[in-house]
């Protein structure tokens, strides 16, 4: 499976590297105000495949921290539910305590 994976990764990579030498060609991208920038389109997709990629992490940052607070939280619980456990399954295999004997003097 391993050898799959990485042929499908080879693969994948020699298209993008296709892909890259047949675009080498120098873009201007317009911003607002009048700012240009000139670069190969490329360069470019790569920057904004980038810059989408980071953003994606960062709107994903507080479902991931929620899950990990749920997550330890949770894992508390358990600890705590097994301890109790524990301590019941100790109490059950203690032999039980007889009740108090009142002394009782026999005469012999």
């Amino acid at each position: 499976m391993k050898i799959i994976s990485k042929f499908i990764w080879l693969l994948v990579f020699i298209a993008f590297l296709g892909f890259a030498l047949k675009n080498d060609k120098i873009v201007t991208l317009e911003y607002f105000w009048g700012y240009q920038q000139s670069a190969p389109l490329v360069i470019l997709l790569l920057c904004f495949f980038v810059a989408g990629a980071v953003f994606c992490l960062l709107a994903m940052a507080p479902m991931v921290f929620r899950h990990r607070r749920d997550i330890s939280r949770h894992k508390k619980t358990i600890a705590e539910i097994e301890k109790e456990r524990q301590l019941e399954q100790a109490a059950a295999n203690q032999a039980p305590m007889p009740d108090a004997i009142p002394n009782v003097i026999r005469n012999s």
